[in-house]
């Protein structure tokens, strides 16, 4: 079964385009004349692709994420994010928008509430050529709509898709506290890395049943002191070297075997207490279902979850995700997915092929930058674009690409 029809198909591709060249706002009618410059549809076809064209979702996800994982991961690892943001909306009558936490203005003693789509991605991990902080690639989306599936049900749907797409895969996925209760779900070839809490009721594993026993057995050993009050008992710190957003730092690290009861009832976790040997920053609590993985692996594993952070806010400020006015159907949700798709695309072209025609611009601040940030691709490949719809069929040694060279620079970074 193809994911579009060949009319669809036709129009998906006009609209990469014409979203990616679009210099204002995102909405469908202002990025008709950059996708169709010639006017060759009628502009309303353009509304129903979001709306109501035929789009089989499910397989979309599935070749996207097997074949950004392809070209991505050689191992038989797969490290992946997952977290929740909010695209604010304006309108009353928008499918699927509902009144959200707003994280970024919330503090601790005031809430604020938005209007918008609580999205829900799973992102892939991607540790750049270059370098540095990894990256946080979408490949696979949900929307977290009032009296539905809850966020840990979404995320649970995505981790058993994509399990089932990729069978010969072992899943890493690092998320932050809210979703440490993943680690009470059976999902087969799946682990979590997350935060625990400070306060955690924590036992040994049930001893083993004694012979001629009576009376069922204990499914839980002796309690445990918390988290916190164990690192003020630890005495035996292990120094170890982590990776943290590309940056190599010492931390001083405990771990153990336990059993959060309150999580999973069954099966045990590995607590890793991480401090700062200059006694700076508070102790961290992390822990993960994969028993045998090493503490120094876990510290960096959640510190690098801070990538889709940074995709969140690339694909607010750069791509226009929250602009689309989509209202009815299943416009607003395809508009979303739509531009999480496009954040992992620009970013594999810019890797495969944007690296060597990367051009930084004529600014004192980039002469000694070592590594690209997203709005270096989006400009690369926009540039990219324009050159060869302005300049093709040129001379090379004409005047007129002189003259378009800066025009189109300069224009690339503004969009």
């Amino acid at each position: 079964m193809p994911v579009f029809t060949e009319p669809s198909g036709n129009i998906f591709q006009t609209f990469i385009r014409g979203w990616l060249l679009c210099p204002s706002r995102r909405t469908v009618t202002g990025m008709i004349p950059y996708a169709d410059p010639l006017f060759e549809r009628a502009h309303d076809a353009y509304h129903r692709f979001l709306r109501c064209s035929a789009w089989a979702t499910e397989l979309f996800w599935k070749l996207w994420a097997i074949h950004l994982i392809t070209a991505f991961v050689k191992t038989a690892q797969v490290w992946l994010h997952t977290d929740d943001t909010v695209f604010k909306k304006t309108g009353r009558k928008i499918d699927g928008a509902k009144f959200c936490r707003d994280a970024v203005k919330s503090t601790k003693n005031k809430t604020i509430y938005v209007w918008g789509l609580q999205i829900v991605p799973l992102c892939l991990c991607v540790q750049a050529p270059w370098g540095g902080e990894p990256l946080s690639l979408p490949v696979n989306m949900r929307i977290y709509r009032k009296g539905g599936p809850s966020l840990l049900d979404l995320v649970e749907q995505m981790l058993h898709e994509l399990t089932q797409w990729l069978p010969d895969k072992e899943f890493y996925l690092t998320g932050d506290g809210f979703y440490a209760s993943v680690a009470g779900r059976t999902i087969p070839g799946m682990h979590l890395i997350s935060r625990m809490r400070h306060d955690a009721r924590l036992y040994e594993m049930p001893p083993a049943r004694k012979k001629h026993q009576l009376g069922r057995s204990r499914k839980r050993g002796n309690r445990l002191a918390t988290p916190e009050a164990m690192a003020k008992q630890v005495r035996s710190w292990t120094l170890v070297e982590t990776c943290e957003r590309g940056q190599t730092r010492q931390r001083l690290v405990y771990c153990r075997q336990v059993l959060w009861y309150a999580v999973n009832q069954v099966k045990p976790v590995l607590l890793v207490i991480s401090r700062d040997p200059d006694g700076k920053e508070h102790d961290d609590f992390f822990f993960t279902t994969d028993c045998n993985l090493p503490p120094a692996q876990v510290v960096s594993a959640f510190s690098d979850r801070w990538a889709i952070e940074d995709t969140f806010r690339n694909l607010k400020q750069y791509l226009g995700a929250e602009q689309p006015q989509c209202y009815k159907a299943q416009g607003p949700e395809k508009a979303a997915a739509f531009s999480c798709f496009l954040y992992g695309l620009v970013w594999l072209w810019f890797i495969q092929n944007g690296q060597a025609i990367y051009k930084a611009p004529q600014r004192p601040w980039y002469q000694h930058k070592q590594g690209f940030s997203f709005q270096d691709a989006l400009a690369t490949l926009r540039l990219d674009l324009w050159r060869h719809s302005f300049l093709q069929g040129s001379k090379t040694d004409s005047n007129i690409d002189k003259i378009y060279q800066p025009l189109l620079q300069a224009a690339a970074w503004a969009a």
